[in-house]
């Protein structure tokens, strides 16, 4: 990944495509129990693909759908 994005931009984008307040969502969650599919999922990958992260791929975040693990994975820090 060329760029890290912030904390604040990974949860504001997973809240936008789950039409939710980014405060809302809890790191640990399974973020499918929130209704992410695989869809929004790609929307995601691409979405931040053109932010800088040009190596991540789907099976990054399908893996383990938890906003404090892709916070972590797409930023190198905790979320």
């Amino acid at each position: 990944m060329n760029q890290p994005l912030s904390p604040e931009r990974v949860r504001a984008d997973v809240a936008e495509l789950l039409g939710c307040d980014p405060a809302e969502i809890a790191p640990e969650e399974d973020l499918v129990n929130y209704g992410l599919d695989s869809m929004r999922i790609m929307v995601l990958v691409e979405r931040w693909r053109d932010a800088g992260a040009t190596t991540l791929e789907f099976p990054d975040l399908a893996e383990r759908a938890e906003l404090g693990h892709w916070t972590a994975l797409l930023t190198g820090g905790p979320a």
